[in-house]
C-alpha cells in the first residue's frame, strides 16, 4: 500500500492518473517499506530524492574511499561528528551493509551516485559497480532526513517535502575539524520553521544525534557564510514565509565539499538528496 505525503489517500495511482494537489502540483507515493524501497532503487524505477520515503526508516549519507585514506576519514568523522555521524563502517572491498540493511547493495541501491577524482565531480551515475574494487572502503553516514518524520508528526511541515524538492543545502564558512589530509567547510541543510515552533523542531531533533542532532544555526544565514538563501549550493530553495525562520542542521554532503579541497585520488557518494534507505527503525536511533 501506498500513503500520500500530507494526504490521507487510501490506495494507489488511479489506473495510470497522477493525484494533484490542489494547485496543480503532483503528489508523488510514500512507500514505506526500505526494503521496497530499495529493489524499486535498483530496478531504475526510483530516481527521485529520498526525501518522505519510508518515513519511519533511518536514512545515511554514503562515502567510499581507497582503503589507504579510510582511517584519515574516520578520524575526520570522530573530530566532526555532527556533519559526519558514523552508522556503519564497511570491510575493505565489502558492499552489503550487514548493520544498516542486511542483503542490501550499495553499489546499486541508492537512485544517484556521484564520483570524484581529484576533487572534481567526474560524473554522476545509478550504478557503480564498474567503480568498485577491493580496495575501498565504504562510510554510511546518519542523515536529517531521519528525523524528518518526527518533526512532522510534531506538526512541523516541511515544505521541501510538500513541494516534492531536494532539500535545500549550502556550503558555510564553518570549517571542520581537520584529520590527516582531509579538510574543508561544513555543509548545512536548511528547513523554513515557522517562529512559534523553532524550540519544538531543537527539542525533536536534539534526540537524534546519530542524524545530526539538534540544528548548527537559526536565523541570519550571513552569519555562517550564506551569500544568498535564495541560492542553494545543492538541492532546491524553498520559500521563506515572513513568520518563518531558516533552520539549519549540519549536512552529511560535508565529505563532498571536503573532497573538493583536500581532493583524494577517489570518493563515490550519493548524490545530495538521493540517499540509502537502511532498515534501521528510526527510534533506534533516537536518544531517551
Amino acid at each position: 500500500m501506498l500513503t500520500w505525503t500530507g494526504y490521507s489517500i487510501i490506495g494507489m495511482l488511479i489506473r495510470g492518473k497522477k493525484l494533484k494537489r490542489r494547485d496543480g502540483t503532483l503528489i508523488e507515493p510514500t512507500y514505506r517499506d526500505p526494503g521496497e524501497v530499495r529493489a524499486l532503487i535498483r530496478r531504475g524505477e526510483l530516481l527521485r530524492p529520498t526525501a518522505g520515503l519510508a518515513p519511519d526508516y533511518a536514512q545515511a549519507n554514503l562515502v567510499v574511499l581507497p582503503e589507504e585514506m579510510a582511517l584519515d576519514f574516520l578520524l575526520f568523522c570522530q573530530r566532526t561528528p555532527r556533519p559526519c555521524p558514523i552508522l556503519e563502517v564497511l570491510e575493505a572491498g565489502r558492499h552489503e551493509p550487514t548493520l544498516a540493511a542486511e542483503g542490501a547493495d550499495l553499489r546499486v541501491d541508492l537512485p544517484l551516485y556521484r564520483i570524484y577524482r581529484h576533487g572534481e565531480l567526474q560524473a554522476e551515475e545509478t550504478d557503480v559497480t564498474r567503480y568498485w574494487h577491493d580496495g575501498l572502503v565504504a562510510f554510511l553516514l546518519g542523515c536529517s532526513f531521519t528525523f524528518e518524520s518526527a518533526l512532522t508528526r510534531a506538526g512541523i511541515p516541511l515544505r521541501h517535502i510538500e513541494e516534492g524538492k531536494n532539500v535545500a543545502m549550502y556550503v558555510t564558512s564553518i570549517e571542520a575539524r581537520p584529520a590527516g589530509i582531509f579538510s574543508g567547510p561544513v555543509v548545512v541543510s536548511m528547513r523554513p520553521v515557522h517562529e512559534s515552533k523553532v524550540v519544538r523542531a531543537v527539542q525533536i531533533t536534539s534526540r537524534f544525534p546519530a542524524a545530526h542532532g539538534a540544528p548548527l544555526h537559526i536565523g541570519d544565514p550571513k552569519k555562517i557564510g550564506i551569500a544568498s538563501i535564495e541560492q542553494p549550493d545543492f538541492g532546491e530553495y524553498s520559500e521563506l514565509r515572513s513568520d518563518e525562520v531558516p533552520v539549519f542542521w549540519a549536512c552529511g554532503v560535508t565529505p563532498q565539499a571536503v573532497a573538493v579541497r583536500s581532493r583524494p585520488p577517489l570518493m563515490i557518494t550519493h548524490s545530495p538528496g538521493h540517499m540509502f534507505v537502511t532498515d534501521i527503525l528510526n527510534e533506534q536511533l533516537a536518544a531517551l
